[in-house]
């Protein structure tokens, strides 16, 4: 019994990684909008991963600061993360050197 409960434990930053937390950047109109207008960048992350292991992450792959980061988890079973970059920072300069604009 008490095997199990360590197991699901989840350690602050169990991943050095930050691209497995971080699984690839999610791609539609919305959040093209949301590039340009609100300074957000939308990922696809790992299920198990919260906040602050989010905003890790990010900041350590993008060499950027953050702001805020929500989570929501959508109706195809992925966890997407909304990231807010920090105004010294521009969302579509980041996306383009990402290759998604």
């Amino acid at each position: 019994m008490a095997e199990k409960k360590k197991e699901a434990k989840i350690e602050k930053f169990p991943l050095v990684d930050s691209w497995k937390i971080l699984l690839y950047p999610l791609l539609t109109e919305k959040t093209i909008g949301k590039i340009e207008t609100e300074n957000k960048l939308v990922f696809i992350v790992d299920k198990k991963s919260n906040k602050k292991q989010i905003k890790w992450a990010a900041e350590k792959a993008l060499n950027v600061k953050i702001d805020s980061v929500n989570i929501m988890i959508d109706r195809k079973g992925r966890k997407k993360a909304w990231i807010k970059l920090s105004k010294e920072y521009s969302a579509s300069e980041i996306a383009t050197r990402l290759g998604m604009l």
